[in-house]
């Protein structure tokens, strides 16, 4: 199958991958690194960098067409939530509804969603079952329980199989010290820096800690499953924070624990009722606290490292200056077009007060000023620009000896300030103009270069899927590439030749080895058998339709029969071989393992039997057109010739040694009747799977088609009652 998990570069999300791609599965992550890591799935998967709620994951639904979606992305911080909530809801609201809409879009048949033990708040009694009061005490569990809401919504007016795990306290390695259950993390953490460790109020609450890999477990067998609706995931055990101290100081010896006054909020008690999940999935937690904590803290210790040994410190605190400094330069940016104002402007004053002479108007350098900051800044600059110059104009003139009063009714002033204004505003606002439009134009390029990047690599991706999908077939070819010979040799091949060809055909293409064949007889209301897998004894070799209801129903349909109740006495698939519009064959297998009893092995069984239904078909043409020389003249479809029958016995011998198929031949005594009246008589008791010929000598042979010497005995005891006399030629196919 191919599996999505969002949030799978995360601590559960990483344990999820790995337990789907041990299983076979293709595992695509899409993440925004937030808080994950793509060093925490080593193994092959695709991976995406976004966030849930980008519309880019449309893109990514498209190429490649989920079974199932596992949605672990969340903001998991509960104190996150309380400080920000509309991060909170962005993610674990608008995250998950984008996820569920494009769910139902591209028609995903499984859609799992990590809901939390917050949904519930603070009990009334522990443990807490599904059908408790939720109250949630937190933006993070309030999120969580409204996309319960959307899941179960989801599913009523879409029809979208959805199921969600409410989760206690998940713990294990490479988890990170912030979320639920991060308890474990942040006192193994403080343990190995051997720093003490904080426990507030009096250590008795408790929490239902479980191990990310029974979590992984649970999630994997339901995608299999069709279990929905929402269930506790948990171990159904109440924890003291004491206990998880003791444990965690048999591991690592002398701990130094302190303790303070509980904070406003905390949850006393904890523990979720788990029997629901344990009755629908038939699963349970594996792992005990000792054993889940033991197996954390080897991890942490193993990739811990104390601060005096951490290699590269030097270059982390560069790092750190680096990231600071580039802090400040985002903060002082907004700041610089208003510094170069005042520096253009202080070196207007330099050289209106210094080296322009007050009485010189040679030239105005103020509105030079106002040009050059609005072609530079626009108006948000050229306006303040414009006043500066204009006071620098009034100050120039106070100091030429003009009265205020007097400069303010002079014409001169309103036309300086109107040449001010204009080109301020003018060159202003042209700049700010064409800058919008510009920003638009690189806003629209930039979203035009993130989309092509993105399909880019969706391209490439589908390519590599593409090439890898055509080195399967290729692989796989000799089988499909055999049925293709089969086929274009049937001029040449009896059609129980075929049969038995196609048999190992499907042998090799299905991997098993519990393939039959039957035809069915005219009439349709009887199956013989004409090729099984050579390991097959017991297989029925006439079956009647009506003591079957589902041949009835697939002789009509001539559709794919599967036995999806897995009852003991059908066959697991079974498909029609189908010749101008009557179904003139079933090909069945019975066993296969069960993780291989899935819609692509439904799917090909149906494609290698399309393909001898082809086979066939030609064939039944064949012995039509070629049937004046085959058989013995005036005896048209009763005796073959016997160089005929001579080939068909040889290649059922060859059946009997390579597939083990029994056969017997009778040779006809005489009784004085005609070899034509003969004829008669016997090709009315005759299978449509038996074969009368002309042998050496001109007596009638008859070969009797997957049958043993005692069956053979009860078939010349049938004979003998219609005054049929034969008997078995003991010399076998050599008297051919």
């Amino acid at each position: 199958m191919k599996i999505l998990i969002t949030g799978g570069y995360g601590f559960i999300g990483s344990f999820v991958a790995e337990r789907f791609h041990k299983e076979g599965d293709q595992v695509f992550i899409l993440d925004n690194l937030s808080s994950g890591s793509k060093s925490n799935v080593p193994f092959k998967h695709r991976g995406y960098i976004l966030n849930v709620e980008d519309r880019n994951c449309d893109e990514i639904f498209r190429a490649h067409r989920f079974d199932v979606v596992v949605h672990l992305a969340a903001q998991v911080s509960v104190a996150t939530s309380m400080i920000q909530p509309e991060l909170d809801a962005k993610s674990n609201v608008l995250g998950l509804a984008n996820m569920l809409t494009l769910a139902r879009k591209y028609g995903i048949k499984k859609f799992i969603f990590a809901s939390s033990a917050a949904v519930y708040g603070a009990p009334d009694e522990v443990p807490i079952r599904e059908d408790a009061a939720l109250n949630p005490i937190s933006p993070y569990g309030i999120n969580k329980m409204v996309g319960e809401i959307y899941c179960e919504k989801w599913k009523d007016l879409f029809g979208l199989d959805t199921l969600c795990f409410r989760f206690s306290n998940v713990y294990g390695p490479k988890q990170g010290n912030g979320g639920e259950g991060g308890v474990v993390s942040i006192f193994i953490e403080r343990v190995l820096a051997q720093k003490e460790i904080h426990v507030y109020g009096d250590g008795g609450q408790t929490r239902d800690f479980i191990y990310v890999e029974d979590v992984a477990d649970a999630i994997y067998r339901a995608s299999y499953s069709s279990l929905s609706g929402v269930f506790n995931l948990s171990t159904c055990t109440e924890n003291r924070v004491t206990d998880l101290i003791k444990h965690l100081q048999q591991l690592h010896g002398a701990i130094d624990v302190s303790y303070s006054q509980p904070r406003e909020g905390d949850i006393y008690r904890s523990a979720l009722d788990n029997r629901r999940i344990f009755q629908s999935l038939d699963w349970v937690p594996k792992y005990s606290l000792q054993e889940g904590l033991r197996k954390t803290y080897d991890w942490f210790k193993q990739n811990h490292r104390a601060d005096h040994a951490k290699p590269g410190e030097q270059a982390k605190t560069r790092v750190d200056l680096k990231n600071r400094l580039a802090k400040l330069a985002k903060l002082a940016k907004p700041l610089l077009p208003s510094l170069e104002n005042l520096f253009c402007f202080a070196v207007l004053l330099w050289i209106t007060l210094k080296l322009q002479p007050v009485s010189s108007y040679s030239f105005d350098y103020s509105l030079l000023y106002i040009l050059l900051i609005g072609l530079l800044h626009g108006s948000r600059q050229s306006m303040p620009a414009t006043v500066l110059a204009f006071g620098l104009y009034i100050y120039r003139e106070l100091e030429s000896g003009r009265d205020l009063i007097a400069l303010t009714y002079s014409s001169e002033f309103f036309f300086q300030l109107a040449v001010y204004l204009s080109a301020g505003l003018v060159v202003g606002y042209s700049i700010d103009h064409r800058t919008r439009k510009l920003r638009s134009q690189e806003e629209k390029l930039l979203e035009a270069e993130e989309k092509y990047s993105f399909l880019h690599h969706i391209f490439d991706e589908t390519r590599l899927i593409k090439d890898e999908l055509q080195q399967q077939i290729l692989t796989n070819g000799h089988s499909f590439g055999k049925l293709h010979a089969v086929t274009k040799e049937l001029e040449t091949l009896e059609p129980e030749q075929i049969f038995t060809a196609a048999v190992g055909v499907l042998e090799s293409i299905m991997n098993t080895d519990s393939v039959t064949i039957h035809t069915v007889n005219k009439q349709g209301n009887f199956l013989r058998l004409a090729a099984h897998s050579s390991g097959m004894t017991d297989v029925a070799k006439s079956v009647k339709v009506q003591d079957y209801p589902y041949l009835n129903e697939l002789l009509v349909s001539h559709q794919l029969f599967v036995n999806k109740d897995l009852k003991a006495d059908l066959p697991l698939l079974a498909a029609p071989v189908i010749s101008a519009g009557q179904t003139v064959a079933l090909v069945s297998v019975h066993t296969i393992e069960f993780e291989r009893f899935t819609l692509y092995y439904q799917n090909l069984f149906k494609v290698a039997v399309d393909l001898i239904s082809s086979a066939l078909t030609r064939a039944h043409s064949y012995i039509e057109a070629v049937g004046t020389i085959r058989y013995v003249d005036g005896m048209q479809g009763k005796v073959l010739r016997h160089e005929v029958f001579a080939e068909i016995v040889i290649n059922k011998q060859k059946a009997s040694s390579r597939y083990g198929l029994d056969f017997i031949l009778l040779t006809s005594l005489a009784d004085g009747s005609s070899t034509d009246e003969l004829a008669d008589r016997i090709v009315a008791s005759l299978r449509e799977t038996d074969y009368m010929g002309m042998g050496r000598n001109g007596e009638l042979l008859v070969l009797l088609s997957n049958t043993n010497k005692e069956e053979a005995q009860f078939v010349l005891e049938r004979f003998q009652k219609q005054n049929i006399y034969m008997k078995v030629v003991e010399e076998g196919p050599e008297y051919v």
